[in-house]
């Protein structure tokens, strides 16, 4: 069973962090309604679905995967890179805390969960505004030992690794070509997306199938012509964060 711990939509979400992207109004109102799509999308893919309450002290909360990276053997919490979000974790820990055994990472490192892409036994993590060198080398520190291969990913012009890049599957990615070095993923099967979707490339993977934002129907279709069942959900007030399909969401193997 795949388990998806979300977290409902703060009322201060139109505080939320923007770097790479224009402020616009959110539609609180509408952000809840979409969230409640994006939980009953997951129900409806056969994922668990664990909605804990809002914080409302923290605008951008509802980006829950950011707060953890859960393997199969720990969960390692993260220091948020933003000091406007460091207190989101601490919610979280006595739920985690149920699912793995908990490790954490201290300052000065910083590190977030839309940073780190797992394929298979693969870590991949972009330095970012967000996640710093310190970052990398203390989730390495814990993670190498167990098994895992990190490799450290610079990235541009977005806010975390898995805004350019996501896996359809353990041997195919979806990427952004104009935001990462596709050369350091020259073992996958790359599926570039068009110029005209550059935000396309974030897609949520679960064994049942993919979960991608309806606002790009070209990277859609690109998706399901490689012969992947894909669910639309729609997030336009969680675009407007600089968000995607992942950040909603920690997934729990």
């Amino acid at each position: 069973m795949t388990l998806a711990l979300t977290r409902q939509p703060s009322s201060s979400l139109m505080s939320c962090e923007v770097t790479h992207v224009s402020r616009r109004p959110i539609d609180i109102h509408s952000a809840v309604k979409q969230h409640e799509s994006y939980c009953q999308a997951l129900r409806d893919m056969g994922v668990e679905v664990e909605e804990l309450p809002p914080l409302d002290a923290y605008p951008d909360s509802v980006f829950i995967e950011d707060n953890a990276i859960v393997l199969d053997e720990l969960a390692v919490v993260t220091t948020m890179g933003t000091a406007s979000r460091q207190g989101e974790v601490t919610s979280l820990r006595p739920v985690l805390s149920g699912l793995r055994r908990l490790v954490a990472i201290s300052p000065p490192a910083t590190i977030e969960g839309g940073d780190v892409l797992r394929v298979g036994t693969r870590l991949f993590v972009g330095v970012s505004s967000r996640t710093n060198h310190l970052g990398v080398e203390a989730l390495r520190e814990i993670v190498e030992p167990l098994g895992y291969d990190v490799t450290m990913v610079s990235i541009q012009h977005c806010l975390h690794l898995k805004t350019a890049c996501t896996a359809l599957d353990n041997k195919t990615l979806l990427v952004n070509p104009l935001w990462l070095d596709v050369e350091l993923f020259k073992q996958f099967r790359l599926l570039p997306v068009p110029s005209t979707e550059p935000f396309g490339a974030n897609v949520l993977h679960v064994p049942q199938g993919i979960l991608a934002n309806a606002a790009y129907p070209i990277t859609l279709d690109l998706i399901r012509m490689e012969g992947y069942p894909v669910t639309e959900v729609h997030l336009s007030e969680f675009s407007k964060a600089e968000a995607g399909v992942t950040c909603l969401s920690l997934i729990v193997n």
